[in-house]
């Protein structure tokens, strides 16, 4: 199969699985991320859809385009499509999330766990913890939490979903 053919079968997917499922049972993705107990800033602002699979936790978020910004000392960079596992109070086999250390290197986030009041995010041989309170606002792509003129209020817009 060629890459044409992957992408023309993931769009169908997509479009499909968007289609079933009827607008009373659509949530925000920022709702969803609340019920597994993480902050809606987790998620940059910028979702245009997402797919969940309810029973294995498998999810795909998608951004209107890819994202960066500053946390603390932090540069964070996400890639138009988020894929991993989410399951209470944990996100593993993250893909399309990285963070920059050192001015230097990209690395992978591959897991963030809630403990406590405190999220860990681990790229495999190190992490960091955050106070959950930094990612009570979703961040905004290029200039993270410190925009001029940023919209105060909370993000609920209803987003395509797909749930199984």
């Amino acid at each position: 199969m060629d890459e044409d053919e992957k992408e023309d079968g993931a769009d169908r997917c997509i479009k499909y699985s968007w289609n079933s499922v009827s607008a009373t049972e659509k949530t925000s993705v920022y709702d969803e991320v609340q019920h597994y107990d993480f902050p809606i800033g987790i998620l940059p602002k910028g979702v245009i859809g997402y797919e969940l699979n309810s029973k294995t936790g498998e999810f795909s978020v998608y951004l209107n385009g890819s994202c960066r910004f500053m946390l603390g000392s932090y540069e964070l960079y996400y890639e138009p499509v988020i894929n991993g596992i989410i399951s209470k109070g944990r996100l593993r086999k993250v893909s399309g999330v990285s963070v920059k250390v050192v001015l230097l290197w990209w690395l992978n986030i591959v897991e963030v766990r809630r403990s406590g009041d405190n999220l860990q995010f681990s790229v495999g041989f190190t992490s960091a913890n955050f106070p959950i309170r930094s990612f009570e606002k979703c961040p905004r792509c290029e200039c993270g939490l410190n925009c001029a003129h940023e919209y105060d209020g909370e993000l609920r817009e209803k987003l395509p979903v797909s749930s199984s």
